[in-house]
């Protein structure tokens, strides 16, 4: 078989390996979901992953955004194209609770708040909810979704409706002024009992950011408790989520302390993490230094929690959309690279492009949107190719029969280590296309089911495939705080690190960038993470399969060109 021939198997081997992968994935939205251990399963027992997006309906007008700016169902059809397959849609305590705000029309809501241009705006877009009571119109919100298969979240995020957090804004723990506890459990039966048997909502987060002076354990696990079970006896059918205390962070007191609930295996905790949850740190402080303190942080808080065998659901992550805040720009390669290692299910915030009226002012843009300002283009295509490689698990019941390898996901591009061939460099591509990598307990890394290693060549030269793998040029060891660089050692004696050019595209080795305390360095092009995987790998084990021996169908003079590279 010649080169030319070769690639066509190649490039049809991956096309089929790419379809196996999507037939892997498909969304369920028409079966209650539940868990098995720390995975969200389908009534198969296979894998439903949560990649979702927020969609805000909490604020003051009780009403989605962007219903003024797009029909329902082309906003839901633009979610489900992105690759989202769930939306965690906010909504206040009062819509379930005041008969009066629930009663409220559409149009009085906008009209009460001096919305004249939402009104113009809904009533050509969305014409039929417009005269609709609140309650109503937020079922239509969901029917919407659902029509376009898309799974739903119920999140109560406050209790009166207005912008959210403080932690002294009197909504954020049982016994504030606005956080009645049994208004609180009358609220979430009745949203449980009024979308029983809905096919695609298919979990409800009992109440988003808990905080405040009042906050406590005790009272976390008594109502925490009581709510669980208030939403479960109503619809058994939903996952029941738990957020955590200091807005989502903290659970490291159910290390020692398990919940008592009557029903199990609907059992989802939520936690949130975004740059201005450690400040400017990100920004003033060395990335490799502040990325591996704050994920250790996540893991004593949260993070263990998959080692008990509950499912964490990141449930809001986000950042500037513009691109320019460093502090965001930092975290998120951080963030991409602990969610990809832990195959996390997750929430952006948010999809919103503007709001009706949030804190006083009308129709404030969302820089943390999806959306632009219209809600007619998408505010950053950049972040979407980031974060599609998270949108699919990578590992979890019913996904392949594939035993666990490794992807080298580069964590600021949202790419994976491909290779064409193994006569051309090294580049970065779909983790769909990826090879199925092995790190053994030598610290090599090669090709799973073939004799082909990594190895470092020289500073600024790109990474190679070799057969040669018993020198030091093919040991890759972890290194930096945050354990996201590969540094490995020429044959000229210097010690590099994997790295990309800077047309974000050729895999190469360079020397080991940020590894003291400077603050004004950037390493995110020399972070890889080394991800456990079940999905088939593109090429090698049908191509070993099929060449037991590794008799590989090249010409001699090629073989022989391997073996002396």
């Amino acid at each position: 078989m010649r080169r030319s021939s070769l690639v066509s198997f190649l490039l049809t081997l991956s096309l089929i390996t790419i379809l196996l992968i999507i037939s892997q994935i498909g969304v369920a939205t028409g079966e209650p979901l539940s868990t098995n251990s720390r995975w969200i399963v389908d009534e198969n027992g296979h894998r439903v992953k949560l990649a979702c997006v927020n969609w805000v309906s909490h604020l003051e007008a009780v009403v989605a955004e962007g219903l003024s700016k797009k029909p329902i169902d082309a906003i839901a059809d633009q979610i489900s194209s992105m690759g989202f397959n769930c939306v965690r849609l906010t909504w206040p305590l009062y819509l379930a609770t005041n008969d009066s705000l629930a009663s409220l029309t559409v149009r009085d809501s906008f009209e009460s708040l001096g919305l004249t241009q939402a009104v113009a705006g809904v009533q050509a877009n969305n014409p039929s909810i417009i005269d609709l009571p609140l309650i109503q119109a937020y079922q239509a919100v969901v029917s919407g979704l659902g029509d376009k298969n898309v799974m739903v979240i119920l999140d109560n995020h406050i209790t009166k409706p207005t912008w959210c957090c403080s932690s002294y804004d009197e909504n954020g723990f049982f016994g504030d002024k606005y956080f009645d506890p049994d208004l609180w459990i009358k609220g979430l039966t009745r949203m449980a009992t009024l979308f029983k048997g809905v096919r695609n909502v298919v979990g409800m987060s009992l109440r988003n950011e808990l905080r405040g002076p009042k906050q406590n354990v005790n009272d976390w696990y008594k109502y925490m408790q009581r709510g669980a079970e208030a939403v479960h006896s109503a619809n058994p059918d939903v996952l029941v989520i738990l957020s955590g205390l200091n807005y989502d962070k903290e659970f490291s007191f159910l290390r020692n302390r398990p919940l008592s609930l009557t029903f199990s295996g609907k059992l989802v905790f939520e936690s949130h993490w975004y740059a201005f949850t450690d400040g400017r740190a990100w920004e003033s402080g060395n990335p490799n230094q502040v990325c591996g303190t704050v994920v250790n942080n996540i893991m004593r808080q949260s993070g263990f929690l998959l080692e008990k065998g509950f499912p964490l659901f990141l449930s809001e992550f986000g950042v500037d959309q513009r691109g320019t805040n460093v502090n965001d720009n930092r975290y998120l390669n951080c963030f991409l690279a602990l969610a990809a290692e832990l195959d996390l299910d997750w929430a952006l915030w948010t999809l919103v492009g503007s709001y009706y009226y949030r804190q006083g002012v009308i129709g404030m843009n969302e820089y943390y949107g999806i959306m632009n300002w219209d809600w007619d283009e998408i505010r950053n295509s950049t972040l979407l190719q980031k974060i599609s490689a998270i949108q699919y698990p990578f590992q979890g019941p019913g996904l392949s029969e594939t035993r666990v390898h490794k992807n080298i996901f580069h964590p600021s591009t949202g790419l994976c280590v491909v290779r064409k061939s193994v006569f051309e460099p090294l580049t970065l591509g779909p983790c769909s296309s990826s090879d199925g990598w092995y790190y053994s307990p030598q610290k090599k890394l090669t090709i799973k089911g073939t004799y082909f290693c990594l190895q470092a060549f020289d500073i600024g030269k790109p990474a190679r495939l070799s057969i040669k793998c018993t020198d030091s040029d093919s040991k890759w060891e972890t290194i930096s705080d945050s354990k996201l660089q590969l540094s490995s050692t020429t044959a000229n004696g210097d010690s590099v690190c994997l790295d990309i050019d800077s047309a974000n595209n050729e895999v190469v080795t360079n020397t080991c960038k940020c590894l003291s305390r400077d603050s004004s360095c950037d390493p995110s092009s020399q972070w890889f993470k080394l991800v456990d995987s079940t999905r088939s790998p593109r090429l090698s084990e049908s191509f070993t399969k099929m060449n037991p021996m590794m008799e590989l169908p090249f010409e001699d003079s090629e073989w022989k060109s391997l073996i002396t590279m």
